[in-house]
């Protein structure tokens, strides 16, 4: 990575200065301004149908929400848990 600017350190001093909902504005419109061209076509669409989708599905109880939570604590236990031994063919 390379090192910071003192023009950057500056600029992050004060970044770090601001409240958290103005620091998540700031990434957004940062992350924003690296995207380089225009979104292919459809995209916004296609991603604003699987949104409806995803949460319609919730709604209507088709899918099983899991708490956030439990999702960490069984992916720690996977992690601790050694793999099987692999089998011979």
């Amino acid at each position: 990575m390379a090192e910071m600017t003192p023009q950057v350190s500056k600029v992050l001093e004060k970044a770090l200065a601001l409240s958290t909902q103005e620091r998540g504005l700031l990434i957004d419109h940062l992350i924003e301004s690296l995207d380089e061209g225009p979104a292919e076509e459809g995209v916004e669409r296609a991603w604003d149908e699987e949104i409806k989708r995803r949460v319609d599905e919730i709604r209507s109880g088709k899918v099983k929400m899991i708490p956030g939570e439990q999702v960490l604590r069984e992916l720690q236990k996977r992690r601790l848990t050694p793999p099987p031994p692999a089998r011979s063919r």
